[in-house]
């Protein structure tokens, strides 16, 4: 199939791509590395009467590590964030997330700013923002306001942007404590969206307590999940496998998992509960060696 017709506008600047987003509204899509839209376009899922491009905006392109946390431009090529030493020393899930993230050529192309706009709830970048609590800065031409990933995921591929706004900057948490982190994912081929997906960050003292633990999954519900109650049950423990068992085994009883052609609800669910449990224990293992 083709998409239907459609306006295409390349606007200079992000000023100038919202006043487009503000005289079109919902009839217009705004279009990055396009892995996503162009496809769902191609098969008329969406069918938007203008597309705005902004790949040629350079002020959405940038990393920049901070004390507190890292920013990345919204139109940043995730194969950039992927590649950075730096970044994943600070913000070590984003790295192993985005090796999951479709193939390489995928994510040459990809922006990091692309796959949390479009939400899909097997996707791995809004399971970490999540995980990490991630702060989404939108951008309209009446101004700018900031909403943390939780608030940010609405439903399966929808999320808090309004029809007048893009994704102008995502802010990534960076931990300062001795940190462990761990993704792990069960797709049916590699580079396919995962049938289920984890991601565990955790923090241990000297005395490798837990000080600090957030966990997630995604391809279980309408939106990635995270725990933070069940989290918080490790913190001041050592993180016995015992624990870990239990917090995994209560994880897996809270979601409420589809069946589809690829999986059924009760794997699904099994493979919460393992991988839940490995990747707290990966990353507990990580921390003590930090």
């Amino acid at each position: 199939m083709k998409s239907p017709a459609f306006e295409y506008t390349r606007p200079a600047s992000v000023a100038e791509a919202c006043a487009l987003l503000a005289r079109h509204g919902a009839d217009a899509k705004v279009i990055a590395g396009g892995q996503s839209l162009v496809p769902m376009m191609a098969m008329r899922l969406v069918r938007p009467s203008v597309l705005v491009d902004i790949n040629e905006i350079d002020a959405l392109k940038y990393l920049a590590i901070e004390p507190q946390e890292a920013r990345i431009g919204a139109c940043t090529r995730q194969v950039t964030v992927e590649r950075d030493d730096a970044l994943s020393e600070r913000i070590p899930l984003l790295r192993m997330a985005l090796k999951c993230v479709g193939h390489v050529q995928t994510r040459n192309r990809g922006t990091v700013g692309g796959s949390l706009a479009h939400a899909d709830p097997s996707a791995e970048l809004p399971l970490v923002a999540l995980v990490l609590g991630a702060r989404l800065r939108l951008r309209s031409a009446s101004g700018r306001r900031d909403v943390q990933a939780r608030e940010f995921l609405t439903g399966a591929m929808s999320t808090a942007l309004r029809p007048d706004e893009c994704l102008e900057e995502i802010g990534w948490p960076a931990w300062r404590e001795r940190t462990g982190a761990a993704f792990m994912e069960v797709s049916i081929r590699h580079g396919d969206f995962a049938l289920v997906a984890a991601a565990t960050q955790v923090a241990l003292d000297a005395q490798a307590r837990c000080t600090r633990a957030s966990f997630g999954l995604a391809g279980v519900g309408a939106t990635a999940v995270a725990f933070p109650e069940l989290a918080g049950r490790l913190v001041g423990t050592k993180m016995e496998d015992g624990l870990v068992e239990e917090v995994a085994h209560a994880a897996a009883k809270q979601i409420s998992p589809g069946s589809d052609m690829h999986a059924s609800s009760e794997y699904r669910r099994h493979l919460a509960r393992v991988l839940v449990a490995r990747t707290l224990r990966a990353a507990r293992e990580k921390a003590a060696s930090a």
